[in-house]
Order: C-alpha cells, then structure tokens, then sequence
C-alpha cells in the first residue's frame, strides 16, 4: 500500500484529531501546522498509548491500519524461516516487529493491557505501538472473562497480531525483581517460556519468536535470564515431540553475547 506525503500527513492529522477529541485534549497545543511527520507520527503513538480500551470507530480503525501497515511494510521483514537453528532454536539481532512469525511473545504486566506511559520504550509499548490498537481492545475482552483480576506470573494469552507481520502476539508476565532473585522468581519465568510453548502448540504453530522476558522494566538480571530461556526451552523441545522452531530475539550486543554463550554450553556441555 502506498501513499504520498500529503496523504500520510492528512491520516495523521485526522488520526491526531479523533484521539484529541476522545481524550478531551485541545489539539491547539500540538500546534500540528508546525509538526513535521515525524513529530506527528509521535504525537498519534503517545495519544494511542494512553487511550483506554473504549470501542474504536470504523474510520479510526481504518486509518490507524493504513498507516501502521504503510509503516510495516517499509520495514525490512525477516521471515523466520530464513534463519539458521541449532537444535530447532535460532538467535535474531533486532527488532521483534520486524518478524514474520505464525507468534512472538510479549512481555506485558499483570494487567495485560499493555502500557499506557506515552512512547514509553518497554517491549510492550512498542510491539502494542506497531500492531495497534485492537490488541488491547482484544486484551480487554480476554480480561473481562477473569473480572479483570491480574494475570498471575508465568502464564500467557494469544491475541491476533494485527498490523504486525506476525500472525498472532502470545503475552506473558514475567516476574518483577525488587532486590535479589528469589527461587520463585525463577520459576515464574522459566514457565513463561513453557506456556508460551503450551499455547503454541494448542494452536498449531510452527515457530515463535522470544523477547528477552522480564528483562527491562522488570529488572530480570540478564545473564540469569538467557540461562533460563535457553535451558528451559531446549528442555521443553525434548520432551515435546512437536515440530516448532524457536527464535530468541535480542535487541542489543550485550544480550546476544549471553544469548550466543548460552548456545555454544547448549551445543557442547
């Protein structure tokens, strides 16, 4: 799908406009005739990371996809079938919005509503930021079922992925570190990845594709958490006799080198 310039700036500015409204927010403070794209596309992503899950209209719906699915596919998309995996598990430096998977995971918290701190730069806000808004609505209803009480640690819901290249979002939370790491807390994140697997196995899926869990806002110590991810999922593909490759996507050098670590213990013990 493509647009010019004066129609992306157009979408925005109605997309800007619609969300202002809603939140009774005056537009006039953006001084929008001044903004950039760029500054635009920032204003409509915080205004959407705030905005609770109420009902969308048939022409936010519209827009909103027109301009997360124009941006999606000016990315440059790894189909996860194009890389190397040792032992069904694969390593990815980069963005995990950028994967074509049947799911990737995100980390979210016990709300599950994903994060309403504008352009916040958690794992949460910025899978929710680029697949849009209908994953919270859907989060919304899958919450109504359970009276929305928090969604306890180490389990995991599926919701579509919408304007992302993947197919489908399996959401987890994973446990929030205040001083040292307690014995629990490790199990809540090795069953992380095993609901994650549970659930992808439940619906058929051939791949997925990991965040790091639990490792930014939720203070998860890295080095601990790589061995857990690994080591756990490797575990959990002996004991499944079930064809599904696993991608670790990592964001930065300092994890891939825990993360490729993990692998060369995994391959010669």
């Amino acid at each position: 799908m493509e647009f010019t310039v004066e129609e992306i700036d157009g979408k925005l500015n109605r997309l800007i406009a619609i969300l202002c409204k809603e939140q009774e927010i005056d537009i006039n403070k953006f001084h929008l005739q001044e903004c950039s794209l760029g500054d635009k596309r920032v204003i409509f992503r915080g205004l959407s990371n705030q905005r609770q899950p109420e009902p969308l209209t048939s022409e936010f719906i519209r827009l909103q996809d027109e301009i997360l699915s124009y941006e999606r596919d000016h990315k440059m998309i790894v189909d996860v079938n194009s890389l190397t995996y040792v032992k069904n598990m694969s390593l990815f430096l980069g963005d995990i919005t950028t994967l074509r998977a049947d799911a990737i995971v995100n980390a979210g918290n016990s709300k599950m509503l994903g994060s309403f701190e504008p352009c916040d730069s958690s794992i949460d806000n910025v899978i929710m930021s680029a697949g849009g808004l209908q994953i919270r609505q859907e989060l919304n209803f899958l919450m109504s079922k359970q009276n929305f009480r928090p969604e306890p640690n180490g389990k995991a819901k599926l919701t579509k992925g919408y304007n992302l290249p993947a197919n489908y979002i399996i959401h987890t939370v994973g446990p929030i570190i205040f001083d040292k790491v307690s014995y629990h807390d490790k199990i809540d994140l090795a069953n992380c990845y095993k609901s994650c697997l549970d659930l992808a196995i439940q619906n058929g899926f051939k791949n997925i594709a990991f965040c790091c869990i639990a490792t930014g806002q939720f203070k998860f110590p890295r080095d601990l958490a790589s061995k857990i991810a690994v080591t756990t999922v490797s575990k959990w593909l002996e004991e499944h006799n079930y064809p599904i490759n696993v991608v670790f996507c990592i964001y930065n050098d300092f994890d891939m080198k825990l993360y490729e670590e993990q692998f060369r213990i995994m391959c010669h013990p």
